[in-house]
């Protein structure tokens, strides 16, 4: 299995913590895999289901409405 290191602000470790109790999960490693699942699912099943659905889903962020890029293609571009 591949290793993940994530570093967590205050906050997020609040919410994990919560999730956990709320889950009774023993491990932040399983209460983040779980949490994931659980985003992944939800948003297959969403209408929208791209990337920019998921966009800000961890820290509750807004979506930016501005592109850098139009599209994948666009950021692969050389020149």
């Amino acid at each position: 299995m591949a290793q993940l290191n994530l570093n967590i602000t205050p906050e997020f470790k609040k919410n994990l913590e919560k999730y956990m109790r709320k889950r009774g999960i023993t491990t932040k490693s399983e209460a983040i895999r779980m949490a994931l699942h659980e985003l992944v699912t939800m948003m297959s099943v969403s209408k929208k289901s791209d990337f920019d659905s998921w966009l800000g889903a961890g820290l509750k962020a807004e979506l930016k409405s501005s592109r850098k890029f139009k599209s994948e293609d666009d950021l692969w571009k050389i020149g």
